[in-house]
């Protein structure tokens, strides 16, 4: 179908929106649609009220704010509810939130007694706040969509890893395995295995309780003498992680890399990491990795940007144009 002009103006022109929870992201987002961040200003009072004022109109127009809910999660789950307000409230035609990283997505279920979905939670408030629509990365758990309302593009970055492990790591790779980091990613981890061609094999771990240690205990599937690629979502504390490598060395993988979207990597999750006989480590800017927990990693990590795929997404929602047709859907 041919888009006349009229069309593809339909909400004015795009302003980019940036949280404090990832600056540099939106700074890269911008350069790669070739637009500045829109000013604003955010404040936070002494008794930790926050406060957000626009430097310029938005009326009419196609805004999209980009925040990503890693830590400090709740000021930047609030800070980004109170823009979307502001923005609703100067009368802009239409709201995205883009979320790279959405918070709570682990909540996604009741798995036990008397306990919350907070992942529902967080999206009836984007919905209240005013988005229109939202954009995020990689979420824990597929109906997290399904919380949602209104529209939204659940997009991964999977296929940024592999590109990267197919040009740059996997001629030289012996045997090559893939090994998904539970059976809770197992779906996901085959995917990524028929990406790069490469068999899986899977941990089984068992879990007791809220704050016992998840508890790896059987490989399924074959690592002996073969390189093992561990993939994962999200690495937080990097527990599960420790007890995957340990299993697959047990088992007598050769060398160990690590690929996964979210590098959350709380607490001293970096230095947990560069502690582990890990070979190169393969990640993206989702999650804003801090100075000193690069530093940890230096020589052993590679950070990739989901800017031009998160702009890419943006320009085409503008424009009216298919987002599937980048992924050949």
């Amino acid at each position: 179908m041919q888009h006349t002009h009229r069309d593809l103006k339909v909400y004015g022109g795009i302003k980019l929106f940036a949280g404090s929870g990832s600056p540099d992201l939106g700074q890269k987002i911008a350069d790669y649609l070739d637009q500045p961040v829109s000013e604003r200003e955010v404040i936070e009072f002494p008794n930790e009220n926050l406060f957000v004022k626009l430097g310029g109109s938005v009326r009419g127009q196609d805004v999209y704010v980009i925040q990503t809910t890693s830590s400090p999660v709740h000021r930047n789950l609030m800070e980004l509810l109170i823009m979307i307000q502001t923005l609703r409230l100067d009368s802009a035609a239409r709201i995205t939130a883009v979320v790279p990283y959405l918070c709570y997505g682990r909540s996604d279920k009741k798995d036990q007694p008397r306990v919350p979905i907070t992942a529902r939670l967080v999206a009836d408030m984007l919905e209240v706040a005013g988005a229109d629509r939202y954009m995020t990365l990689d979420p824990h758990a597929g109906q997290v969509q399904g919380f949602f309302s209104i529209p939204g593009d659940v997009l991964t970055a999977s296929h940024l890893l592999v590109d990267h492990i197919n040009k740059n790591i996997r001629s030289e790779m012996v045997d090559p395995v893939v090994v998904s980091v539970d059976l809770g990613f197992a779906k996901k981890g085959r995917n990524y295995a028929a990406d790069m061609d490469m068999p899986i094999a899977f941990i089984e771990k068992r879990r007791q309780g809220n704050d016992a240690k998840a508890e790896a205990l059987t490989l399924i599937g074959d690592v002996k003498d073969r390189d093992v690629i561990i993939v994962d979502d999200e690495v937080d504390t990097g527990g599960s992680i420790a007890q995957a490598v340990k299993v697959v060395k047990q088992n007598g993988a050769r060398d160990v890399y690590l690929a996964f979207v979210h590098a959350i990597l709380s607490r001293n999750g970096a230095e947990r990491l560069a502690s582990l006989p890990i070979k190169h480590i393969i990640t993206t800017d989702s999650a804003p990795l801090s100075p000193e927990k690069r530093k940890f990693l230096e020589g052993r990590i590679t950070v990739l940007s989901v800017a031009p795929l998160l702009g890419e997404v943006i320009k085409r929602a503008h424009e009216g144009r298919s987002v599937g047709e980048m992924f050949n859907e």
